[in-house]
């Protein structure tokens, strides 16, 4: 059975590196753009991965505990971070897993985000977040992480976790993704 592939329809893609597409129209619901004296003002761009165990037939997804700030450390997160200037989303991702988990990745989909950057993190970010799958190593929390922890993909595991606030409506997401691709729910 074919997975389909879902995408962000509208994104900011000069945060990423990437040709600026002018003038989406804007997706039924979504937030507009964040607006200064008229023109369009782009939020910082980050990153995040819902590393699944499988591609096909997910039953876990790997959570990491935050160690900084002291106002989200002890919570978990979906492991990532900041876009260089230059980088595109997708390299910056497989570089941030890297670093923080110590594997290389493969992207799957993205889980479509509610903004044309992706999930609102705060008044000054947003996260654009794909499934991916480990390629090579044993992750391990080497930056930003105290603890790794695979999490069932149902919601009593996966939504029981202390979450970052802004990332919990993504774990439903990714349990929407992840039930699409196999999982049964």
């Amino acid at each position: 059975m074919a997975t389909p592939q879902r995408s962000v329809a509208f994104r900011d893609r000069r945060a990423c590196g990437e040709r600026h597409n002018p003038a989406p129209e804007q997706k039924s619901g979504a937030k507009p753009p964040r607006r200064l004296s008229g023109v369009q003002q782009s939020l910082k761009q980050i990153v995040g991965a819902a590393i699944l165990d499988a591609r096909e037939a997910p039953r876990t997804l790997l959570a990491a505990r935050r160690t900084a700030p002291e106002a989200l450390a002890g919570l978990w997160e979906f492991p990532g971070g900041k876009v260089e200037p230059g980088e595109s989303c997708e390299d910056a991702l497989r570089r941030e897993i890297r670093e923080e988990l110590g594997v290389g990745i493969e992207l799957g989909a993205e889980v479509a985000g509610p903004h044309e950057q992706g999930w609102p993190l705060n008044e000054t970010a947003a996260m654009r977040v794909w499934c991916a799958y480990i390629t090579d190593g044993r992750p391990e929390p080497l930056e930003d992480h105290d603890e790794l922890r695979w999490v069932r993909l149902d919601e009593g595991e996966a939504t029981s976790l202390p979450w970052i606030p802004a990332d919990f409506p993504i774990v439903a997401a990714v349990l929407k993704a992840a039930a699409a691709i196999g999982h049964p729910s």
